[in-house]
């Protein structure tokens, strides 16, 4: 079973990717790759040149790449389309073709991915660490690192209950985190993002501590109703979500009655990294002053 939402960073870049179970092994889109090491300007030209690429290797009798799999893999416009994808051994032998100084850096790099997802399949708590890690990195509190990691778990076991349900992966997954969206916030997924102005960023990774507990009891209540009523069908499951959502709306009205304050902010990743910069910067000059 491979899911082809995963992305991994090179440099700052992303590349899309998907991971095998079966043959525990990674998939990378090549035209990702190709922009990446090509210095391409646009989707297109990296097609393009992959493309020509393609051919020049077969013709010259490299068998590995007549078997190239295509997975649909969302696009920069935010559609599921096919791509050509490659393991780790053919897109080595891809490298091996382009003349970039970014090669060695990008197998070694290759290297690094593969022996982290191994490393995390034998032992999950690993990936807690390094998420952890890239978090603080990026300037986000411990405490709102712990709530995010909670998060994820909430999640993952949402998305369990969704599988032993018969909910299928991509955009029944989407409409049913829509509804628990919407009946939480008030919102749409999509409207959020715009409120934060956010494009293709995490919305989970750009909430506030409060926004992301009300997102934990939605989600984690609609996995205890789901749990509870068995939902058979799709419309089932959708009236589940609401339900779930609904009573973490309901704990969002009050906090805001009680406070006078709107839980769900504008502030996202940018602001909070800022805010955190401010008090140390703060802290620091205090502490020259005395």
């Amino acid at each position: 079973m491979m899911d082809g939402n995963n992305i991994q960073l090179f440099e700052d870049k992303r590349i899309r990717t998907a991971w095998d179970e079966d043959e525990q092994e990674w998939y990378f889109s090549v035209v990702d790759v190709i922009s990446i090491l090509t210095d391409q300007s646009t989707p297109r030209s990296a097609s393009t040149y992959w493309a020509v690429l393609k051919k020049r290797i077969i013709e010259e009798g490299a068998q590995l790449l007549t078997n190239c799999k295509q997975l649909k893999m969302t696009a920069v416009d935010g559609k599921k389309r096919l791509t050509d994808v490659a393991n780790t051994e053919q897109l080595l032998r891809i490298i091996q073709s382009i003349p970039s100084p970014k090669a060695e850096p990008f197998k070694m790099w290759l290297a690094q991915v593969g022996r982290e997802r191994i490393e995390e399949t034998i032992d999950p708590e690993l990936t807690i660490d390094r998420a952890l890690t890239t978090y603080l990195k990026k300037g986000y509190t411990r405490e709102w690192i712990n709530q995010r990691l909670q998060a994820i778990q909430v999640r993952k076991e949402l998305t369990d209950e969704w599988d032993d349900r018969g909910v299928k992966q991509g955009q029944e997954y989407a409409i049913l985190t829509d509804e628990i969206t919407r009946a939480w916030s008030g919102m749409t997924t999509r409207q959020y993002k715009q409120l934060k102005g956010l494009k293709k960023e995490n919305l989970r990774d750009n909430m506030s501590t409060l926004e992301l507990v009300l997102n934990m009891l939605a989600e984690a209540t609609t996995t205890e109703i789901s749990k509870t009523t068995e939902p058979q069908i799709f419309e089932e499951n959708k009236r589940v979500a609401q339900r779930g959502g609904r009573i973490a709306g309901n704990a969002r009205k009050e906090i805001e009655a009680d406070t006078g304050k709107p839980v769900i902010t504008k502030k996202n990743a940018v602001d909070f990294s800022r805010l955190i910069t401010d008090v140390i910067e703060e802290s620091e000059k205090d502490g020259k002053d005395k």
